[in-house]
């Protein structure tokens, strides 16, 4: 078995800064797993390392992507698992590093099969929503695939598309390869399932509570006084259809402000209380996976010392 590092948390709990260091230390190279860094135009409200932070420590999975292309949890899951691999036949460290715990989650345990997007198939989907709405989609999967529809919120439109386009393409429904992936993975909290010959180490950031929210507050400040308002003005007049990732904390926020329904207090606030529930619900979904959890503001000695132990044990 190999050793393969997590450093996973909730956001703004300090990944990047950890990761780099134990790189360094140990003949690492990074492997990105926050889905948000894929894409190249957006820097400043994604938190992502300076160029600084990543000089003599290869990233993967860094500004690799545009934002209206998209890079799904299971392309993810294929391209990585190459990555890693590849790292490891160098005798390097790989370190996998991010707060999408669904991507980590694909990336270790793999997922239900989940077929690359078919041209005609979303030209299909395009012209049927445009011309029905969701109504017709809900319908379909209703016949099709009513275990999938009762899934995802009416609101969701981008899951109950994808769940009947994959039923267009396969003939098969979305729902039968969740249960089936989820069946086999009788491991489920435990990184070490055995579908990679890697031996797993999660090493877990959690900070206190009340230090956390002012890290946040500050950080939501600095990327404001960084230029977070010009970066999104730019992304919304190069992609005026605003895909999926300009709907992310903090984007979403500076475009409802720069469309007025908000002043710029407001508009810091709302990032701050939509960044304090998204670190709200990773803690609650990292807290059912197996992990060492520290705290990262006084215990980055003892992250270092376990990261050692595990390599070189």
């Amino acid at each position: 078995m190999r050793p393969v590092i997590i450093i996973s948390g909730p956001t703004a709990s300090g990944k990047t800064s950890i990761s780099i260091d134990a790189a360094k230390r140990f003949n690492g190279e990074i492997v990105n797993c926050d889905s948000l860094l894929f894409y190249k135009e957006m820097d400043i409200g994604t938190a992502k390392p300076s160029k600084e932070e990543m000089e003599n420590i290869t990233h993967h999975f860094v500004s690799t992507r545009h934002i209206d292309n998209p890079l799904n949890a299971h392309d993810y899951m294929l391209h990585a698992t190459t990555t890693i691999n590849n790292i490891l036949d160098k005798n390097k460290t790989p370190f996998i590093v991010g707060g999408s715990g669904f991507y980590i989650q694909a990336l270790i345990q793999g997922m239900y099969e989940s077929p690359p997007s078919d041209p005609e198939i979303r030209k299909r989907s395009d012209h049927l929503y445009q011309e029905s709405g969701i109504n017709e989609f809900v319908l379909q999967l209703k016949q099709h695939d009513p275990e999938s529809l009762t899934r995802y919120h009416e609101n969701d439109h981008y899951r109950i598309r994808r769940a009947l386009e994959y039923f267009w393409l396969t003939g098969n429904k979305l729902s039968s390869q969740r249960s089936k992936k989820d069946k086999q993975n009788e491991l489920k909290d435990n990184w070490n399932s055995h579908i990679h010959k890697w031996d797993v180490l999660n090493i877990y950031l959690n900070p206190p509570k009340e230090q956390h929210l002012e890290i946040i507050s500050s950080r939501v400040k600095n990327m404001i006084n960084a230029g977070l308002i010009k970066e999104v003005e730019y992304l919304i007049k190069k992609y005026p259809n605003l895909p999926k990732p300009l709907k992310s904390i903090g984007y979403k926020e500076i475009i409802s402000y720069l469309n007025k329904e908000y002043s710029i207090d407001e508009c810091i606030e709302r990032i701050n209380i939509s960044t304090r529930q998204l670190a709200k619900s990773q803690r609650t979904w990292f807290n059912k996976k197996e992990k060492l959890e520290f705290n990262p503001l006084q215990e980055r000695e003892k992250i270092t010392s376990t990261i050692k132990e595990f390599i070189y044990e």
